[in-house]
């Protein structure tokens, strides 16, 4: 890959394209909900992640004229997209620049769709760049690239949004499924995991859009404030995802829930939880989930439910959907 640095100004448009003869099914990317490891994960520590079935796809096409146009046809929820603007164009050109693909020299259009909705917490930004990645693996590395490869460059891509990015996101946008994630002083570790059955969850959007980078560096100042305190939080989460793997694998949602539910105590410690969060965790708990968490950035973002069957999951849903702008049903299979 070329290692080069340049920067070009990224024209922005919502026209809807139609996909054409590329196949852009390719390159569909999915999004994520974590349920176990937010921020704790920075510095080594195991994570647990479901993918969801909504993914983002995206359709490469070479212009006559040089430069770089985005069409962003993704569902969102609102200033989303113009919240996450100048990180989303720094996304693409490191993504690009990792790929070796320079729009300076050969014009580049970029279209972005799929039935993911961007918010907070979905891992929207990994499927967006993920999705570019095997795009341009499509149209310009005859389909040479391997999925380690196409994970890699959407690793290089989340530094756009993320500064110092995890590697959970893009990870299971471009593998999917349910992974056990670990980050090393080399490439992430990780592994795929499997429920009995699916699992039914029900995810909820606060409609407030953090900064990653803002939010990670803060629980970083912390850490650094108080190396003893942060010590503490990280051995009790530790022990708590080691049972929580062992609960995966016996499929006993119950005892899934309860650890999710010390999951987000944690992470109010930790002071990345935030009034709006917490009131939709309680209202998923009181509404019959067996567990609740907020799951990705926090301070905003998402909270994930753990719903047993299909009725208790459209209860939930209804509850959450009095407090929520945005709720979605969906499983972990």
């Amino acid at each position: 890959f070329f290692s080069c640095h340049f920067s070009f100004q990224i024209r922005t448009t919502s026209t809807i394209t139609m996909a054409g003869d590329f196949p852009i099914d390719e390159t569909r990317a999915f999004g994520k909900l974590i349920l176990f490891g937010e921020h704790l994960v920075v510095y080594k520590a195991p994570a647990l992640v479901g993918a969801v079935s909504a993914y983002t796809d995206c359709k490469f096409e070479y212009l006559d004229e040089p430069g770089l146009e985005v069409i962003d046809n993704r569902p969102a929820v609102p200033l989303y997209k113009e919240k996450k603007k100048d990180e989303g164009d720094e996304a693409i050109n490191l993504t690009l620049t990792h790929l070796g693909v320079d729009p300076k020299t050969r014009g580049v259009r970029l279209t972005f769709g799929g039935d993911l909705c961007c918010a907070s917490g979905i891992g929207a930004s990994a499927a967006q760049v993920v999705s570019l990645a095997r795009a341009v693996n499509i149209a310009t590395c005859s389909r040479s690239l391997s999925e380690d490869e196409i994970n890699a460059a959407g690793y290089e891509g989340e530094k756009g949004y993320h500064g110092t990015p995890s590697g959970i996101d893009n990870t299971a946008a471009t593998f999917g499924g349910l992974l056990r994630f670990r980050r090393t002083d080399g490439a992430p570790v990780f592994e795929k995991k499997s429920f009995p059955a699916a699992i039914r969850i029900v995810y909820a959007s606060t409609g407030i859009t953090a900064s990653t980078t803002e939010v990670v560096g803060d629980v970083r100042s912390k850490k650094e404030a108080d190396e003893a305190w942060f010590a503490g939080i990280m051995s009790q989460y530790t022990t708590l995802v080691d049972e929580a793997e062992s609960v995966v694998e016996e499929g006993d949602l119950d005892k899934l829930g309860k650890l999710m539910d010390q999951n987000h105590a944690i992470l109010q410690k930790l002071t990345v939880s935030c009034t709006e969060l917490d009131d939709l965790v309680e209202a998923a708990r009181a509404a019959g989930a067996v567990g609740a968490k907020m799951s990705g950035t926090g301070r905003g973002g998402m909270v994930i439910a753990l719903t047993p069957t299909e009725e208790v999951q459209n209860t939930v849903a209804i509850a959450l959907q009095k407090l929520a702008p945005q709720v979605w049903k969906t499983t972990f299979a």
